[in-house]
């Protein structure tokens, strides 16, 4: 069959916009992630300095696992959570996994101790339904439309980690700790019925060819798939080792945790401002590598200064470079992924991107600890700036979008 630019030019311009259906499916899904991942990171701003009135939870190596405990879980459920949704329907897993989130939200809650937090914690990450929703997403749209839906759902996530930074401090304040975790419960529970009550059933049919499908193992050595996913890694073991010493970074530069809305507010507003205009560039241009050069080059520059920026003026431009640099990232990352990965072999890409970015929240978790337990704040940055300078090298040598789309998968010469 012809395409339908060669069949009639108003079929042409119907397939260019995401039909009602289509944008129903991307807006309930990205609401499902933001509810989901609100209690999720809500935690962030405010655990560290709670930590303390538990017992045990003066032990920052533990304090950095509670932390990070989920993302272990989820780094090990991810890809058998994919493969569930296969057999037996996106819906129906994602609600178990939404269950088995709520139920660690309530542990945690009860906790008394560090190590009952961090059980709490681990029990959350056990509902590892982030790529069966991405899964969910690709099944609900069509494929000149799916980068659209995968920005919406990545957009998403940074709006909630900025938001979670704004409202945390204040709902720690109202209802403690205890609270906090149950709200996450709660919210959860509430997805349930955005799954069953909002989300389109699946109705579109993507057929890709014939053929066996790529194995996992190839999946995982791609060459271009790898940059992406130890970007995402690199991102979220910065973004959780940061959060393992900034806030009592912000409390030694004279601003009470009560009060630390006061800088993540307009900090939060002016970088969902300022991320604008390079996401519709690398969008309307497909220029994502001169994006995410810039971005990552960025991040680079804030792990530097947060070495030695310990004013309050300069905590909040540099959170304020940090904010407009993540969310870009995390928009971009996911949308990349779908568009790298084979068609066949899209649900285990996504599967192994989700698997690497909780492992990279664990392992930022345990070493923004154990690094500021033993050597300080400042070797928590030096880390990130490491790691940030690895992603830039990575960054500089990637194909093309529109090239690796139609590529096949490319691994090292002496693999299997």
């Amino acid at each position: 069959m012809p395409p339908l630019s060669a069949v009639d030019p108003k079929l042409s311009a119907e397939a260019s916009r995401m039909s009602p259906m289509e944008l129903r499916a991307g807006v309930s899904l990205a609401s499902l992630f933001g509810l989901r991942m609100l209690g999720l990171f809500l935690i962030l701003p405010v655990f560290a300095v709670h930590a303390p009135q538990l017992a045990g939870g003066d032990n920052l190596t533990l304090v950095g696992i509670a932390l990070g405990a989920y993302g272990l879980s989820q780094a090990i459920l991810q890809i058998p959570f994919g493969m569930a949704s296969d057999r037996f329907g996106r819906k129906p897993i994602i609600a178990l996994g939404l269950i088995v989130f709520a139920l660690g939200s309530f542990l945690a809650a009860s906790a008394t101790d560090i190590y009952v937090a961090i059980a709490g914690r681990a029990l959350q990450g056990a509902g590892a339904i982030s790529s069966v929703v991405v899964a969910l997403a690709a099944d609900l749209t069509r494929e000149e439309h799916r980068t659209k839906t995968m920005g919406m759902i990545g957009a998403t996530i940074g709006f909630v980690f900025a938001l979670s930074l704004v409202i945390a401090p204040i709902l720690y304040e109202s209802i403690g700790m205890s609270g906090l975790f149950v709200l996450t419960g709660v919210l959860a529970l509430a997805g349930i019925a955005v799954v069953y009550g909002v989300i389109p059933d699946v109705q579109l049919t993507e057929h890709a060819g014939s053929g066996a499908a790529p194995s996992l193992a190839s999946i995982v050595m791609d060459l271009e798939l790898a940059r992406l996913n130890f970007g995402i890694f690199a991102l979220h073991l910065v973004q959780m080792a940061m959060f393992v010493v900034l806030p009592a970074a912000l409390i030694e530069a004279g601003l009470p945790v009560g009060v630390h809305w006061k800088a993540y507010l307009p900090v939060v507003l002016v970088s969902f401002a300022l991320m604008v205009p390079p996401i519709l560039y690398a969008d309307r241009r497909n220029r994502p590598k001169v994006v995410m050069t810039a971005a990552v080059g960025l991040m680079l520059l804030v792990q530097g200064g947060l070495v030695f920026g310990h004013s309050l003026a300069a905590l909040i431009v540099l959170l304020l470079l940090f904010f407009t640099a993540f969310n870009v990232l995390e928009a971009m990352l996911p949308s990349l992924v779908s568009r790298v990965a084979p068609s066949r072999a899209r649900g285990s890409a996504i599967g192994v991107y989700n698997t690497t970015q909780t492992m990279g929240l664990f392992a930022g978790g345990l070493a923004g600890g154990w690094l500021a337990k033993h050597h300080g704040a400042a070797a928590v940055y030096w880390l990130g700036a490491a790691l940030m300078l690895i992603w830039l090298v990575l960054v500089a040598g990637m194909r093309p979008v529109n090239a690796a789309k139609t590529r096949p998968l490319t691994v090292e010469p002496n693999s299997t």
